[in-house]
């Protein structure tokens, strides 16, 4: 029996020795270890990675450019539904511990010990110390430096610090860091305003972003959000009656296809670069905020009129046929075809409302299509035209619409709202519009879509401007004696090699037809090259190209010889409507600009630009000059090329010049109320041919007009303020000192084919063949 004993009295002493070891190698362990922790104090003033945001002038967010999206949001901002919800489930005795609740970690033991992996163990503070300072590894290792962590934070951090930083910093998917963001990301709406079922959603998050993501994984993400207000009503933090109302509450998720962002993707990257410029790197983890000139709401009819006006072209186009083929069995079921449909339009995302489908069948009458949603839809009537070639039994293998085919659709215009088959344009177009008497950018498009194309042709894209360009000409002319009234005969004309600055040049007017004497007025109304030519080389092409320069444009652009009568330089979208806001606002120069302050993430102003006065802004040309161009602008849109601007929105301030290259490879139409100044710009990236019959006047005019409508419903009409130096005789307006026929009168009435060397012979059939297009590219 002493044996025994003295057994057991070993036993217990070697236990004890054991554990006397322990407490001394964890004792050593934790001495190893504390000195090699990070430094936690910066997290007593949380700056974490912010995101740069740019914003419309009236408060729109149009731009977010970071790693990481995130609303740094004080605790005291965050409402109390939403931090119910995360401590329900996340950490319901955190106002309670120390930091360690070691109820969760006795059960984080067991299950490591039983090789069974648990997410229930970690208070809120040990994710904090995990998600900022260590890995997600599940070792015992990272869980020792974790509780060390969490112990230095408890120490060094109140409660509530401690929970705005997990509320700030915790990732929750989609880019998302943080509940505000995330409340933004998954519905759209700011924090202090979602309810118990959008925060019971969001509370579910943290545990797995990806599969309780509510847009990606709905079913999942219900049953957890369930169970959040389950848990939320256990301890206290909502009623029954409210845990009941959460539960039959529908959500309305933001996802791509019901974003309402304000599409500004041009004008954001604008902005992105401009405050690159400025601040390197910083400006994409800093919190920038960057207002600009823009109003949301002048930009996205902007955007929506480019869009229609370009998909208005693409329908007389040739049908190019389906974007793909793929097989689909006969036999297939529902699900497999779904699967099917699913997986090949993942290749083919929506461009706005052109939407992808996957055609069931086909005929000349009519086509069944499917989109991911599983509903077939049924195309018939004219909304089979644009597709009739693809449609027929001749049509080629790779043209032809079929079983399999993937297909754009979209809803036709009107009330019925019938689909119609199309095609995603080739076509590319530009749209900007200026406030002329400041510079400021109301509303740019770069393009039909940023995403498929980031060339910004409205800063970049240097075209032919065509007939656009006259005006400038016709400006520099009333310089040199020339009026409104100055008659010019609209007669063929030849030039040889010496007078181009190449190849001889026979310029013919748009229809091909001369009609004889004309005064400069009706010549510009009705756009004729003839005339334009001809007073650029009685006022000297050098003159005209040093005019010019007044307006914003190169000179080196726009080289001294005769085919710049008719817009064969190069200008930007942007660069011709800071040019006609001269005529806008009275003969002064304006630089376009975009941003107007810079702010950090707490509001406070970095940067600011106040835009000159008009008493600070650079004479380009004399307030008569300007004065009289609009008069012939405004005639322009009255009965010439641009009548249909007038007579559709019925108000008679409205100027502006159609343009059209020869061979119609760019179509332009840039014009003015005295408020507003904007230029559409239609035409392929790399030149070709719009259409015989395609004009600036078809193309781009529409598009001005469907966004003038909305730019100037409430403005009222603006009455021109005549001058010094005007005056009006006879109905028409002329400088003072060529009132009493004193400037040029006539001009080319002696001879319809005066040459520019003095009697050059017209060219022979082998000449006129190798007659330069100079508005070729």
């Amino acid at each position: 029996m002493r044996w025994l004993v003295r057994g057991l009295a070993g036993l217990v002493a070697l236990i004890a020795a054991a554990g006397v070891a322990g407490v001394i190698a964890v004792a050593l362990g934790l001495a190893v270890a504390y000195p090699n922790l990070p430094d936690i104090s910066e997290l007593a003033d949380y700056r974490p990675k912010l995101p740069l945001r740019v914003y419309s002038a009236d408060g729109m967010l149009i731009g977010e450019y970071g790693q990481e999206r995130r609303n740094l949001t004080p605790i005291d901002d965050i409402p109390p539904v939403m931090t119910n919800a995360v401590l329900a489930i996340e950490d319901s005795r955190f106002f309670q511990h120390n930091g360690v609740d070691y109820r969760g970690m006795l059960r984080a033991v067991l299950a490591n010990l039983g090789r069974i992996k648990s997410q229930g163990a970690s208070t809120i503070t040990m994710q904090v110390a995990r998600n900022v300072y260590l890995s997600t590894e599940k070792t015992f290792t990272r869980k020792i430096y974790e509780i060390l962590l969490t112990f230095k934070l408890e120490h060094l951090l109140t409660k509530n610090q401690i929970l705005e930083i997990y509320m700030n910093q915790i990732y929750l998917g989609n880019r998302a860091y943080g509940f505000a963001a995330a409340s933004e990301i998954y519905f759209g709406k700011p924090l202090q305003s979602i309810s118990v079922a959008e925060a019971a959603m969001l509370a579910g998050l943290p545990k797995a972003p990806s599969s309780y993501n509510p847009v990606k994984n709905p079913k999942r993400a219900r049953i957890r959000q369930l169970y959040i207000i389950e848990r939320m009503q256990e301890n206290g933090y909502i009623t029954a009656e409210q845990a009941q109302e959460a539960r039959t509450e529908p959500l309305k998720l933001r996802s791509p296809s019901n974003d309402a962002r304000t599409h500004a993707e041009y004008v954001a990257e604008m902005a992105r670069q401009l405050v690159y410029a400025q601040y390197g790197e910083e400006t994409y983890t800093r919190g920038l905020n960057v207002y600009t000139t823009l109003d949301a709401g002048q930009q996205e009819v902007a955007y929506e009129a480019l869009r229609r006006g370009i998909m208005n072209y693409e329908y007389r186009q040739r049908y190019r046929g389906p974007e793909q083929f793929i097989d689909l069995p006969a036999g297939a079921s529902a699900e497999e075809l779904d699967a099917l449909i699913d997986d090949v339009l993942a290749n083919h995302p929506d461009n706005g409302d052109v939407l992808a489908a996957v055609v069931l069948e086909a005929s000349p009458r009519k086509i069944v299509a499917m989109r991911g949603d599983g509903e077939p839809l049924e195309i018939t009537g004219a909304g089979l035209k644009p597709a009739e070639s693809g449609l027929s039994d001749k049509a080629a293998p790779n043209i032809r619409v079929r079983r399999g085919a993937v297909i754009r659709i979209l809803k036709a215009p009107g009330p019925k709202g019938a689909w119609q088959i199309t095609q995603l344009p080739e076509v590319e177009g530009a749209f900007v519009a200026i406030d002329p008497r400041t510079g400021a950018i109301q509303a740019l498009v770069g393009g039909f879509d940023f995403n498929k194309n980031k060339f910004n042709h409205v800063t970049q894209a240097w075209r032919q401007p065509g007939s656009a360009f006259k005006p400038f000409i016709y400006s520099a002319a009333l310089e040199k004696g020339f009026t409104p009234a100055t008659v010019v005969n609209d007669a063929p004309l030849f030039f040889s090699a010496g007078a181009t600055g190449s190849q001889p040049w026979e310029p013919k007017n748009y229809d091909g037809k001369y009609d004889g004497p004309m005064t400069l007025r009706t010549a510009l109304a009705r756009s004729k090259n003839v005339v334009s030519v001809r007073v650029l080389q009685a006022i000297g092409p050098k003159t005209a190209q040093d005019w010019v320069t007044r307006f914003g444009f190169d000179a080196d652009k726009h080289p001294a010889y005769l085919p710049m009568a008719l817009g064969a330089g190069s200008v930007t979208p942007l660069q011709l409507v800071t040019g006609f806001a001269v005529f806008a606002n009275g003969g002064l120069r304006v630089n376009p600009y975009l941003i107007t302050r810079v702010t950090d993430h707490k509001g406070e102003v970095l940067s600011h630009f106040q835009p000159p006065t008009p008493a600070d802004l650079p004479r380009a040309i004399d307030a008569r000059n300007a004065f009289v161009m609009d008069s012939l602008l405004q005639e322009v849109a009255r009965s010439g090329t641009a009548a249909r601007a007038q007579a559709t929105l019925k108000r008679p301030d409205l100027y502006g010049k159609t343009g059209t290259t020869n061979d119609a490879m760019d179509a332009w139409f840039a014009g003015f109320q005295p408020t507003l100044a904007a230029v559409t710009w239609i035409g392929y990236d790399t030149p070709r041919n719009l259409g015989r019959r395609e004009t600036g006047g078809g193309l781009s005019l529409p598009v001005w007009i469907d966004f003038m409508r909305y730019a100037l419903k409430d403005v009222p009409v603006t009455e021109p303020v005549v001058p010094a130096g005007v005056v009006n005789v006879s109905g028409e307006w002329y400088y003072d000192e060529y009132a009493r026929n004193t400037g040029v009168a006539s001009l080319g009435m002696e001879d319809a084919m005066a040459a520019s060397d003095g009697g050059t012979s017209a060219p022979s059939d082998s000449e006129r063949s190798q007659i330069l297009d100079l508005f070729k590219r």
